[in-house]
């Protein structure tokens, strides 16, 4: 376990340190049957329905992390890997990867199985999403550090603080090449 994981953010604001949560503390699974109202035009279920059972279970593990409303801020690299059919049991498997002063990444796993035969359940989707923890104001609220468990959770920790890295770089490239252009007098 790192030691940044087992501390709390420092905001130089005095406020009281928050005790962490293990990864499994907030772990959680989401299951739903896929039936006819959930297709596309191909007749496979409609990613969106997909994208939905992820941002619902990425958000009750935020909720349960941080101990109260949270809400999506983004959503990363969210993959189809196989199409769903009617009839697929989908298993939605979320967890809270990192960590920061008051957002959260939640890695998601989506897994789908027939619902009426005994084989294995095989990976359909993954993404990734970062949510902020928001107070009755909807203002930002400080969350608890995660403590990653095993060794996965230490990885998949790891790999979130890149994640991070790469969204505050990209973002940051963006606003100078429109701050760039708008300098040049063009208009976006």
């Amino acid at each position: 376990m790192t030691d940044q994981a087992t501390a709390a953010d420092s905001t130089g604001s005095g406020a009281p340190e928050i005790p962490g949560k293990p990864t499994s503390a907030s772990r959680t699974t989401l299951s739903h049957i896929m039936t006819q109202a959930d297709t596309n035009l191909l007749g496979t279920v409609h990613g969106g329905v997909i994208m939905k059972l992820v941002d619902d279970a990425a958000g009750a593990v935020a909720g349960r992390h941080s101990g109260g409303p949270a809400v999506t801020a983004s959503m990363d690299e969210m993959a189809f890997l196989e199409p769903v059919r009617v009839g697929d049991l989908v298993h939605v498997k979320a967890q809270v990867n990192w960590t920061g002063r008051t957002s959260m990444e939640v890695g998601v796993r989506v897994l789908a199985e027939r619902w009426n035969e005994s084989t294995p359940a095989t990976q359909v989707g993954s993404a990734y999403l970062v949510f902020a923890a928001v107070d009755a104001d909807g203002k930002p609220r400080r969350v608890p550090p995660v403590l990653p468990e095993t060794e996965r959770d230490e990885r998949r920790y790891q790999e979130a603080q890149i994640r991070r890295t790469h969204r505050l770089a990209r973002r940051r490239a963006i606003m100078e090449l429109r701050e760039k252009r708008a300098a040049e007098g063009f208009e976006d």
